[in-house]
């Protein structure tokens, strides 16, 4: 991109408040026009599909499709587009997901206006910027500097997951099949990876797993 090109810009996030105080301060940049909003991930579909924006500001936490779904659907519909998840989350059921999705860069909402608009302009090059603690994360995962329990955002696939939290939600394979649109021989076949690849014996062991891992929500 030339420097004399504006980079257009959609915000997504469930805060009008966010939204607006992110708006004033990218709108005075020269080099930056934000053409959208969106206060939820099925928002933002649609608009990215009509607007195509260089860069999407994304919120992880908001109600209905969620900042990781969203970015994954995002790709998909606006391809051209970078994603920055710009959140106050950053553990391990936020950053790998998030960034497995299609995340350029993450960061937190304590981050300084300025230091967002550079990573916005860094964003349309196509560079990564990571906040230090995520960075170390990542950084520890690709060293195998890991805990003897299995990190499950690393070790399985998004749908093993989903598998995973609706095995430790009581679900039956039946249920998960019928669910996830899938046949029960496939569930059967999630299930005996994930019990692989988190060195469990059985589904048992599995839903313990989930919920000392926090893979499952406590209402």
């Amino acid at each position: 991109m030339q420097d004399t090109e504006v980079i257009t810009i959609l915000i997504v996030d469930d805060h009008a408040i966010v939204r607006e105080g992110i708006r004033a301060f990218l709108d005075v940049q020269e080099d930056c026009s934000v053409v959208g909003e969106a206060e939820s991930g099925a928002a933002a579909l649609q608009m990215a599909t009509e607007l195509v924006p260089d860069v999407i500001l994304m919120d992880l936490m908001m109600p209905g499709m969620d900042g990781v779904e969203a970015i994954r659907r995002l790709k998909q519909v606006s391809p051209h587009s970078q994603m920055i998840v710009l959140t106050s989350f950053h553990d391990d059921a936020h950053i790998f997901p998030a960034l497995r999705a299609g995340a350029l860069s993450y960061v937190l909402k304590d981050i300084p206006p300025d230091e967002l608009v550079e990573v916005v302009r860094k964003a349309v090059r196509g560079e990564s910027v990571l906040h230090p603690r995520v960075a170390a994360r990542v950084v520890e995962e690709l060293r195998g500097n890991r805990q003897a329990t299995p990190n499950p955002f690393i070790e399985l696939s998004e749908r093993e997951l989903e598998v995973l939290r609706l095995i430790a939600s009581g679900r039956i394979n039946a249920e998960i099949a019928t669910q996830l649109s899938i046949s029960e021989k496939t569930v059967k076949g999630h299930l005996s990876n994930i019990l692989s690849k988190l060195h469990l014996m059985d589904r048992t062991q599995a839903a313990i797993f989930a919920w000392q891992q926090g893979l499952v929500n406590r209402d």
